[in-house]
């Protein structure tokens, strides 16, 4: 099939775009460079440095692409950022997807593969791990913004039959990610342990997330090109891992012998977080397979090996 695939210079999407080529599709890239990598970008796909919220940009790419797969990771991600930006955020997440979803529905796209938070949607937790019916309660404008796309998302079928998959990730972690950012834990940790330098904690350590290794996400968007049609899935492990958990796994893998800095909680930071994954297992017939200890491993050589550390 011919896939477009929205961020796909970025963390997660280039693993996918990855995949893709590997089963044999066509893909074609849009990414505006501002957070993705133009080392994580495959030469066997095509790619558009457009930013999504450029409308009339997006509206070429489609047209030049015609794809029937669309996978729209493409997104503002930071939960900090957006509480201090909520309007940046809107405009990404909401106008931005509204162009794709626009553009999509005007090339005759099959189907539209979202990426969307389940560590973000649900707000603090009535029950533990969460399902897809939990009350959705964000506590962020990122969680506000990449849940109204799914009410898009649902709206557009319901007008013009466009398919979709909404895929509402826990906290993915693995190589590729952004070590210098403010999200990704896992990744900051192992930066700055491997370079010798103290972490810091926010909070005392106890706050839990459900960590969801990105191989594993790749599979489920593998499984969503075929399954899945007008569901949405938490992608998930269902366990609550604690950031001291977090700490003390890839201290382990990096050898770091220290103890973290502990700092004030940040705003938009949750207490808890964990997801069911039972609907994707039943649904996608997806299930994660790659264990904390074994994704934080693979992580830590990844930065060792690229040099990421020392940046």
């Amino acid at each position: 099939m011919k896939i477009l695939v929205t961020g796909g210079a970025g963390f997660i999407a280039s693993h996918i775009v990855d995949r893709y080529l590997e089963l044999g599709h066509q893909v074609a890239v849009i990414d505006n460079l501002s957070t993705g990598r133009r080392e994580n970008l495959n030469a066997g796909a095509s790619f558009y440095e457009v930013d999504i919220t450029d409308g009339d940009r997006v509206a070429e790419v489609f047209a030049a692409e015609r794809p029937q797969i669309v996978n729209h990771h493409a997104a503002q991600m930071d939960v900090r950022r957006s509480v201090r930006e909520p309007i940046f955020d809107a405009r990404t997440n909401v106008i931005g997807s509204l162009n794709v979803i626009g553009s999509a529905l005007e090339v005759g796209v099959e189907k539209i593969i979202y990426a969307s938070t389940g560590g973000a949607i649900y707000g603090e937790l009535d029950y533990s791990p969460a399902d897809e019916q939990h009350p959705i309660r964000p506590l962020s404008p990122y969680g506000i913004s990449k849940h109204a796309v799914e009410h898009y998302l649902y709206l557009y079928q319901h007008l013009e039959g466009l398919n979709f998959t909404v895929l509402r990730y826990a906290n993915v972690y693995g190589p590729r990610q952004n070590p210098h950012g403010e999200a990704g834990v896992v990744a900051i940790f192992g930066k700055q342990m491997l370079a010798g330098q103290q972490p810091t904690i926010f909070g005392d350590g106890s706050d839990t997330r459900d960590y969801v290794f990105v191989s594993d996400v790749v599979a489920a968007n593998q499984l969503a090109l075929e399954a899945g049609g007008g569901q949405i899935c938490n992608i998930s492990t269902g366990v609550a891992t604690s950031v001291q958990e977090i700490f003390d796994n890839v201290a382990e893998a990096s050898g770091y012998r220290g103890d973290p800095r502990y700092a004030p909680p940040r705003p938009g930071d949750l207490r808890h977080n964990a997801l069911d994954n039972t609907k994707a297992q039943q649904v996608l017939g997806w299930a994660p397979e790659v264990s904390l200890s074994e994704g934080i491993a693979l992580t830590v050589q990844y930065l060792r090996d690229s040099g990421l550390q020392s940046n």
